[in-house]
């Protein structure tokens, strides 16, 4: 798209539609996302700085508490009623015919003849792929048909081996000749509404007929002589990432004779009051009260910096505002989100991270694609947490036309004349928050360039549980001395495979470079 002299969001479109094709496990058109856009100057529409909602909603006939009634098993995850209306279409359509300068026809192209034509699957689709058929049953033809023949291939897939998807290739002809009605009405739609129904969900033609995307201002923060452009609520992201960068400046983080072990300290405690803060304010501002202002002013952020303490960690209940008791809960692998990160030549950019949640979302596939279980981000039994072990306040509860809480952390940071430093973010849960933050500290505080900075080893604290996982090489296993002196803090240690995948750009005098993030694989594209 940009060889053809398309700008950032032209970019951003085609990829995500290829995206669906490719990467079925972790985004597609089944489910929504969130989109920042920084256009400086843009020869088709100037200066633009803006951010597009198009997290899925809960559909007209959700209730607050429709999951604790319900006697499905699952019901959250893996049936009809855990899919919420999708917005990947809706709001993929709107920025390219908002924002971007290439016909509808030419950007889905590429998305169509992936699908028509076959993509050689890699070891991640293969991995995905087996371990959700181990989940299947003993007839996944029969009780997931366009999933297994699909989706999965008939469960035949191997690296290397040609994919394609017929069915979805047609989908999205249909909207590249109509648009939006080729998605949310007629054949489609009707096959999403009865599909969704007969696994005892509630979606409705009408909930696919009215969705609507919202454009709103991007959350600006600052953090030493940076801006930051991220992704207000429903999106937890830029708010955890805003309260941890404004509590860490508040404290000796940057200070010169600050050790590496007091700099871990500061951060795990600082993403500690962040994540605790997420789980009780947090939600759709639609719908509730959300004290985005509060959370980020100069005097909370003070306040929270003072209840630090630099020698050992708190109780749970210290953190944040308010505490709301969690039972433990181990934290899955993820694979139901993808971020891309775009830039382009007149210095535009594009974040954006989209998902279907869990790994293949509701495991229900209708024409090719899978539907979200995006129903499950909501408060779905209160205080129990989800399946990502996060513990959310009643302001989450389901609602007809709410938004779910989301971690995704669509992130552009500036320099003072407003010039793009980095664009990032990342897959993988609540890990997505941490992931995206490290990296950008990497960057910005540390001098790495992205390669370096989004392969380093990285850390994940969410508040609840009360664990600090560090991923192979972060000085544990090679630094015995370093986990004992997190341990002298109170830091109770374990180890995790990732956190996150990050996808990032950095500009700097040399140049732009980029780097995918090898925990998952993928080369950068562009030059």
């Amino acid at each position: 798209m940009l060889k053809l002299g398309g700008n950032a969001v032209d970019a951003a479109v085609a990829t995500s539609f290829v995206l669906s094709v490719v990467r079925p496990q972790s985004c597609g058109l089944g489910g929504g996302g969130f989109m920042v856009i920084s256009l400086p100057d843009d020869p088709t529409h100037g200066r633009v700085v803006t951010a597009i909602n198009y997290r899925e909603t809960a559909p007209a006939a959700a209730t607050p508490d429709m999951f604790e009634r319900t006697e499905i098993p699952n019901a959250s995850t893996r049936s009809g009623l855990a899919v919420a209306v999708p917005g990947t279409v809706a709001g993929l359509l709107h920025a390219l015919e908002t924002y971007g300068t290439l016909d509808r026809a030419t950007v889905l192209q590429p998305a169509i003849d992936a699908a028509v034509g076959g993509y050689d699957a890699d070891e991640t689709f293969a991995a995905s792929v087996a371990a959700a058929i181990g989940k299947l049953g003993d007839e996944p033809h029969a009780t997931h048909p366009s999933l297994w023949n699909d989706v999965l291939s008939r469960g035949a897939v191997t690296p290397g081996q040609r994919v394609r998807n017929l069915n979805q290739a047609s989908v999205l002809a249909g909207i590249a000749a109509h648009g939006r009605e080729g998605f949310y009405s007629g054949r489609v739609a009707r096959q999403i509404v009865d599909t969704v129904r007969k696994r005892g969900g509630v979606l409705t033609l009408d909930d696919l007929a009215n969705y609507k995307v919202a454009n709103v201002q991007p959350l600006e923060f600052g953090f030493g002589e940076w801006t930051f452009l991220g992704m207000p609520p429903p999106s937890s992201g830029g708010v955890t990432i805003a309260e941890t960068l404004g509590i860490l400046e508040r404290t000796t983080y940057n200070k010169a004779n600050t050790t590496r072990v007091e700099r871990t300290h500061l951060l795990v405690e600082s993403l500690k009051h962040a994540f605790a803060d997420r789980s009780v304010w947090l939600a759709d501002p639609a719908f509730v009260d959300v004290p985005v202002e509060m959370l980020t002013s100069d005097t909370y952020l003070s306040i929270r910096a003072a209840v630090i303490n630099p020698t050992h960690t708190l109780t749970p209940s210290n953190y944040g505002t308010r505490y709301e008791g969690a039972g433990l809960r181990a934290l899955p692998d993820d694979s139901g989100t993808s971020h891309l990160s775009v830039i382009d030549q007149w210095g535009g950019a594009v974040a954006c991270t989209e998902t279907i949640n869990l790994s293949f979302g509701s495991m229900i596939a209708v024409n090719g694609f899978c539907l979200n279980n995006e129903m499950d981000d909501f408060t779905t039994i209160r205080g129990k947490a989800n399946a990502f072990g996060l513990v959310q306040s009643d302001s989450n509860l389901p609602e007809p036309g709410k938004r779910p809480l989301s971690s995704m952390s669509p992130t552009i940071v500036l320099d003072a004349d407003g010039n793009v430093v980095a664009v990032a973010g990342a897959s993988g849960g609540p890990r997505i928050i941490t992931g995206t933050l490290q990296v950008l500290l990497n960057v910005l505080d540390r001098g790495m360039d992205a390669e370096h900075a989004v392969a380093s080893p990285r850390l994940h604290h969410q508040w609840s549980p009360d664990e600090l996982r560090l991923e192979p090489g972060l000085r544990g296993e090679a630094d015995a001395a370093f986990r004992e002196q997190l341990k002298a803090l109170g830091h109770k240690l374990g180890t995790i495979k990732s956190v996150g995948v990050v996808q990032l750009i950095v500009r700097d005098k040399e140049g732009i470079h980029a780097a995918c993030d090898p925990r998952k694989g993928g080369t950068p594209a562009g030059h």
